[in-house]
């Protein structure tokens, strides 16, 4: 069977049709995962063992009839995600031997499916990084070209899905670290609504911002996995208590009237002329199957980026704090407990988790709190209020989903500034608690994929699955050559 191309629905109905057998199928994932991710480096850790074992197990439901829709299926999971007793270091040192004694609640959700585990995929240390170069075990390259970056902080799981060493993958997304690294490695991934899935058991970066999606070839098993992992759960505070709908019930149908905004601020000269292009291009595509385009504005763009920073850096300072080389993690040296913590943090510790701990720190800090972190969290408020405007005239905002396509590795080594500038496509929607999806939308003239974001209403996520599947049926996607 041909495992490059395959959804989660065709392997579906190769498992249940037995044409394939679930030990067999994840030991072609596995195999090329071997042969190939060398050049990759999308994992931290394979988990072969594992994988086999849980193959045996989603075998023997598929033979009694117990199956589900992801049943025997293999995936890849970011690896801040904490799995009962397999490795989950962050791509961190600092957890560089750390091994969760619990599962989070989207990996018991997918057990009960019957999933197949087939590794850790690699990230930006603790999720701080757009490039997935911060990893201190696999920094990450670019499937379509090996030159380039992937995306962050969830790299790996889009490298991973890219180059068919996996059907799908988890990614958390702070920042928009599920859809840009989608955009980068031109596959397709969703954020959803804060609360709609369960954070328990996701290394906090950012609590008011963290959430965990899925990443696959298109709309359609994004779905299929928000099925899996969606739903209150009473271990985490943050959980809504919303029904689950089926996500896939949408798709397919037709989006003639459906209104989609387009705020001028998305496309501006600061964005790069070819994405602006190929998402012009694609939302003319979306008119002719009956959508009504819709100018608006977002003001508050221009202070994204800042109150973004400040709140997600505040926020790791404190979540980092619990890392002290005492209760678990790297323990350094010191004769005194100052010295012990200071030597942990600063060898445990990556440039760029120091630097946000530093830029939280001051932020949080007696004298700047109110000039700062106070002011970015009314900024938040105000960026709210802007979305709820444009959503009174509008169902979905169209948007660039990165300012430019992958750029070369190194290439923002130096200027962190201009790292965190090419988050402004996604961090308000963070921000605003909102869903929103990115899918191919074309490639520049070398190849390198170019992706647009769909952003709906809070809890709105069968809309934005329903206009990327309408794109995604009248696109032809190109495999990187690996």
């Amino acid at each position: 069977m041909d495992i490059t191309k395959a959804t989660i629905r065709e392997l579906r109905r190769a498992l249940d049709a037995k044409e394939i057998g679930a030990r067999e199928l994840c030991g072609e994932y596995l195999k090329r995962i071997k042969e190939k991710d060398g050049r990759v480096l999308s994992f931290i850790t394979v988990t072969e063992n594992e994988a086999e074992q849980s193959a045996l197990r989603a075998q023997k439901m598929i033979d009694e009839g117990k199956s589900s829709a992801l049943t025997g299926i293999p995936l890849a999971v970011k690896d801040n995600i904490c799995i009962d007793g397999v490795r989950t270091t962050c791509a961190s040192r600092m957890l560089e031997n750390f091994i969760p004694p619990y599962n989070a609640t989207v990996i018991e959700k997918l057990n009960a499916e019957g999933y197949v585990l087939l590794g850790r995929a690699s990230m930006d240390e603790f999720a701080m990084g757009g490039s997935t170069q911060t990893s201190a075990f696999a920094k990450t390259k670019n499937p379509y070209d090996l030159e380039c970056v992937p995306g962050g902080s969830s790299g790996g799981s889009a490298a991973a899905v890219a180059a068919a060493f996996a059907p799908a993958a988890l990614g958390s997304d702070t920042g928009g670290s599920i859809r840009q690294p989608s955009s980068f490695c031109g596959v397709t991934g969703i954020k959803p609504t804060y609360g709609r899935v369960s954070r328990y058991g996701l290394v906090a970066f950012a609590s008011s911002l963290d959430q965990i999606g899925p990443i696959a070839h298109d709309a359609y098993d994004c779905a299929i996995l928000l099925n899996a992992i969606c739903g209150h759960d009473r271990r985490d505070a943050t959980s809504a208590r919303r029904d689950v709908p089926d996500f896939t019930e949408k798709l397919g149908e037709p989006i003639k009237g459906l209104k989609i905004a387009m705020p001028k601020e998305f496309f501006s000269e600061d964005i790069d002329s070819v994405v602006r292009e190929r998402v012009t291009n694609a939302a003319k595509e979306l008119e002719k199957q009956g959508a009504v385009l819709v100018d608006c504005s977002i003001p508050g763009l221009k202070y994204a980026i800042p109150a973004y920073y400040l709140i997600a850096c505040a926020e790791a300072a404190s979540n980092l704090s619990r890392f002290d080389g005492i209760k678990y993690g790297f323990r350094g040296e010191g004769r005194t407990y100052e010295e012990l913590i200071r030597d942990s943090r600063s060898r445990g510790f990556g440039e760029e988790v120091k630097r946000r701990i530093l830029l939280g720190n001051y932020a949080l800090s007696s004298g700047y709190y109110d000039a700062y972190y106070k002011k970015a969290l009314a900024l938040k408020q105000e960026i709210i209020k802007e979305y709820n405007e444009v959503f009174e005239k509008a169902d979905v905002i169209l948007t660039p989903t990165a300012p430019t396509p992958a750029y070369k590795i190194g290439a923002q080594d130096n200027d962190p500034v201009k790292m965190y500038m090419a988050d402004i496509c996604t961090v308000t929607v963070n921000i605003a608690g909102l869903p929103g999806i990115s899918t191919t939308c074309g490639y520049t003239d070398g190849g390198l994929p170019i992706g647009m974001s769909i952003i709906g209403r809070r809890f709105d996520e069968q809309t934005i699955l329903q206009t990327a599947n309408a794109w995604e049926q009248g696109f032809t996607p190109v495999a990187p050559k690996i």
